[in-house]
């Protein structure tokens, strides 16, 4: 994925339920051992086990038993001892948690998997397309990739010159969702990361230069998105492939009402 975070800079005191995401189970260990002298971690040792528990199964392992061991190895597992305090130590068996289900995807995970991932897990769970997911998990998706969607006959889809192709060329990945003789497209595309407001403070050496602040705002609320600019609906002769049936509910997927659908638009 595009945000990268790096690892040489995380320590476990710094590490979030997002940031957890970027890193694999060997990491789990070597910050495990950097922070092994420091009280607060000592203090803290469920608050840093439940991050690590977000983003990794965990297991603890009889460290006596060889089989043991190498039943979590060959499950994937990476298995290794880590220092609790003074006078106690376990021996940790850790496997990053898979994202093969919609459900899965958290807000924590989504900014951490690409286009193409975010693809082959849709994949696997369609059959209605992209209104078949709940909205809470549409909310999640969209919470770090661009979404947007069309429904067009089997062979129009990859109309030389069509949408399909200038999102390919735009960057998108695609999954086509078969519907009889349709053919949803979902294209998707990893969302930059909004700037926060900056805000702009000039010294001061006295309260009477308090009134003298100076304080530069940049607000991007009001300014509309690319998708919320409104769009003049296309007349009857109008029809593109860019717009003739973007977003738009094919309903029971009946071929008699496909055909109406179509007579609506013209086509014969």
């Amino acid at each position: 994925m595009e945000q990268t975070t790096d690892k040489k800079a995380l320590t476990l005191k710094t590490l979030t339920k997002s940031s957890v995401w970027d890193i694999q189970e060997n990491d789990i260990f070597r910050l495990w051992e950097g922070a092994e002298k420091d009280a607060e971690v000592k203090d803290n040792l469920r608050h840093y086990v439940d991050i690590i528990r977000s983003a990794f199964m965990l297991e603890e392992v009889n460290a006596e038993s060889k089989i043991e061991k190498q039943k979590f190895e060959k499950q994937g597992y990476k298995v290794g001892q880590v220092k609790l305090d003074d006078n106690q130590k376990v021996t940790w068996a850790i496997k990053k948690r898979p994202i093969t289900r919609v459900t899965d995807l958290t807000y924590e995970n989504i900014r951490h998997i690409s286009a193409a991932k975010l693809v082959e897990v849709l994949d696997r769970n369609f059959g209605g397309g992209w209104d078949s997911l709940s909205q809470s998990i549409k909310d999640i998706i969209e919470s770090g990739f661009d979404i947007s969607t069309t429904t067009l006959p089997k062979d129009r889809l990859h109309k030389k010159g069509g949408l399909y192709e200038k999102k390919v060329a735009d960057g998108f990945d695609v999954l086509e969702v078969a519907k009889g003789t349709w053919v949803e497209a979902i294209f998707a595309k990893v969302k930059p990361e909004a700037e926060k407001p900056r805000m702009k403070f000039n010294s001061y050496s006295s309260d009477e230069d308090n009134e003298d602040e100076d304080i530069e705002f940049e607000d991007t609320y009001n300014k509309p998105d690319e998708d919320d600019i409104e769009i003049e609906e296309p007349g009857d002769d109008d029809i593109t492939e860019d717009n003739y049936s973007t977003m738009m509910d094919l309903g029971s997927g009946d071929p008699d009402e496909e055909a109406e659908n179509l007579a609506e638009y013209g086509e014969e």
